[in-house]
């Protein structure tokens, strides 16, 4: 009994220091997916919505900056696509503007330094940063990426899912399918003109050889907003060994993942074919039909809208079972997670990691399935050995620290 007692005081004890080091030290998470329709009036952060994140989310788990991503899907690489992709996007800048000025001004504000994230944060707000994944709506005018820095954008990726008119994607590995050999030649004319303004050039998507072409050419180090390490997770979205390694030597900084498919993709399997058999079940009895992630992706926003919301009772109706399910065949968590930032740490150092979620792109751990439960992370950094000072490197200084290079050259150039 003795035992027991002291193990829960030194749990206890563990808790409350990492509590301590969460509310001392900045936390960011590079990468949130947003639904503009979560930016109106009547429906909003301000609200507790079925989103990973919004304020009352980010204020329960101690989560002080959120990346808001502008993603767009990939289209034919021509000028019909090119329009909607531009309008897509530019709804999407329009949803976080009215976020930090109409909505929620006195909780929440939009940082494009890492001087204005420090000021906001000693105010006691929020803060709001804005990423661009995807490339494909600058179409063929190289003016929009300072149209899209003016509008607060501070990092890019060049494509998504999808060869973009810009660079290969990480796609075309599984085929060995590419269309530029890397970067294109405007490709290679947007990561100078990301250099000369000051915005984060973002390789969690391109191929492996966009990205060597990158580092040959920016002057200013890089980011992977949203990717984990390959040596643990064979996946063409993770970065390899030698990825890692050109990253550290260009003064970078990868942003760890909490997406299970990514962190551990047999685990991630098994759960998901028992948890999807759950759904198939639960769903028959309401008339909601479980359908693969291809043909969702494939379906128009409002019937994709529409399933999504379906596909959300279900799961509510499903978590008495889903629980039944977790004990017998165990999720990806927060330890897995965890397992990469050390991985990586050994591999290129504290000073080039860092973390993300990818929340409502499809991110989400057990243990770290929502903002609110961000301090899990913290807790089994601490559990690990590493320092309060080591902790803030991850949860935010590294990527301040790039931002800060990145606009440096920026100003030189």
């Amino acid at each position: 009994m003795a035992f027991a007692a002291n193990a829960q005081t030194i749990d206890e004890a563990l808790l409350k220091k990492a509590q301590e080091i969460h509310n001392e030290v900045i936390t960011i998470d590079t990468h949130n997916d947003i639904n503009v329709n979560n930016f109106t009036a009547q429906k909003n952060y301000t609200q507790n919505l079925e989103t990973q994140v919004n304020l009352p989310k980010m204020e329960k788990g101690g989560i002080d900056v959120t990346w808001l991503i502008v993603y767009t899907g990939q289209e034919e690489l021509n000028a019909a696509g090119y329009k909607n992709a531009h309008d897509n996007a530019m709804s999407k800048f329009e949803a976080i503007h009215r976020l930090v000025k109409e909505i929620a001004p006195n909780q929440i504000g939009l940082a494009t330094t890492s001087e204005e994230v420090r000021d906001l944060v000693s105010q006691g707000k929020k803060v709001a940063m804005i990423g661009v994944e995807n490339g494909y709506p600058i179409g063929t005018d190289i003016n929009n990426v300072e149209k899209f820095y003016d509008l607060g954008a501070r990092y890019m990726s060049l494509s998504h899912n999808g060869h973009s008119q810009l660079c290969d994607s990480n796609t075309g590995e599984a085929g060995d399918d590419w269309l530029h050999g890397g970067l294109s030649e405007l490709g290679k004319e947007v990561v100078k003109e990301m250099n000369r303004l000051g915005m984060m050039i973002d390789i969690s998507h391109p191929s492996k050889e966009s990205m060597r072409q990158m580092i040959e050419l920016s002057q200013a180090p890089l980011i992977a907003s949203h990717s984990s390490a390959r040596g643990l997770c064979d996946h063409s979205r993770n970065l390899d060994d030698e990825q890692l390694q050109w990253l550290k030597e260009n003064g970078g900084v990868i942003q760890t993942v909490a997406f299970d498919s990514y962190l551990n993709t047999q685990k991630h399997n098994a759960y998901d074919a028992a948890v999807n058999k759950v759904y198939t079940e639960v769903g028959e009895k309401v008339g909601f039909k479980l359908l693969p992630w291809a043909e969702v992706r494939q379906l128009d926003e409002k019937k994709r809208e529409a399933y999504y919301d379906d596909f959300r009772r279900v799961r509510k109706l499903a978590q008495p079972k889903i629980q039944k399910v977790k004990e017998k065949v165990p999720p990806v968590d927060v330890t897995d997670f965890v397992d990469h930032v050390d991985y990586l740490v050994e591999k290129i150092g504290i000073d080039h990691v860092g973390i993300s979620s990818d929340f409502d792109g499809g991110g989400g751990i057990e243990g770290w399935s929502d903002a609110s439960q961000s301090l899990n992370v913290t807790l089994e950094l601490l559990k690990r050995g590493y320092t309060r000072e080591e902790i803030a490197k991850l949860w935010g200084e590294n990527l301040l620290r790039v931002l800060d290079e990145v606009q440096a050259v920026a100003q030189r150039l």
